[in-house]
């Protein structure tokens, strides 16, 4: 197991059809005069042979894909499996997160002219799944992307209950959310960028 922030995530994950391999992880926080809060811890399962997508940047440091968006660009294009399994640190209310979820969504569609009705109607079913959500310490959040077609699957999971799933098909959507979570240096994430950026720029290496 790897144990991002005192959280175990397995190195592997079998999805769909094949298994997926931790390929970044991190957390998000905030910092508040000194004091840092954690809020949630962040495993990136990709396809191993997402590798053979990024073959360009061969030879470059992890330190500088972190800082290059054409890199996290081309990660989120390419056609393998994604999948993303989010931990919550910090008990939170769902409908927060899936508010600031919208927000975030809706402010990158908007400046990418992308903001239309049926993003819209995409975006108030998100915030319905998380409404009625209560994420204590541990639940998990998942983001689960195909390589086949532009829709996520996404699924929450909180001890005692059954884990509940919703499917967004607006593919305008499903990429701003890939882009919340993977977007380089705009990620919600610097840890998890980071760390994404280290390891395949060592995969790329060998």
């Amino acid at each position: 197991m790897v144990n991002v922030d005192e959280i175990p995530f397995p190195p592997q994950i079998a999805i769909a059809t094949k298994p997926l391999s931790l390929l970044g992880h991190g957390i998000t926080d905030i910092e508040i005069h000194f004091l840092q809060i954690k809020f949630t811890a962040i495993g990136v399962y990709l396809e191993p042979k997402i590798v053979g997508h990024l073959q360009q940047w061969k030879g470059k440091p992890g330190n500088e894909l972190a800082e290059n968006d054409d890199f996290f660009e081309a990660l989120i294009a390419a056609p393998v499996e994604k999948f993303l399994r989010v931990v919550v640190i910090k008990e939170i209310k769902g409908s927060q997160y899936g508010v600031q979820l919208e927000s975030v969504v809706r402010d990158r569609l908007a400046d990418a002219d992308k903001y239309e009705e049926e993003e819209e109607e995409a975006l108030e079913k998100i915030v319905e799944f998380f409404q009625s959500k209560y994420m204590k310490k541990n639940s998990i959040i998942t983001f689960y992307f195909p390589s086949t077609s532009p829709t996520a699957e996404i699924g929450f999971a909180t001890e005692g209950k059954e884990e509940s799933k919703i499917k967004v098909e607006n593919a305008n959507v499903v990429e701003m959310i890939k882009k919340w979570y993977l977007g380089g240096t705009r990620g919600v994430s610097a840890t998890t960028i980071s760390s994404l950026a280290n390891t395949i720029s060592a995969e790329l290496a060998k």
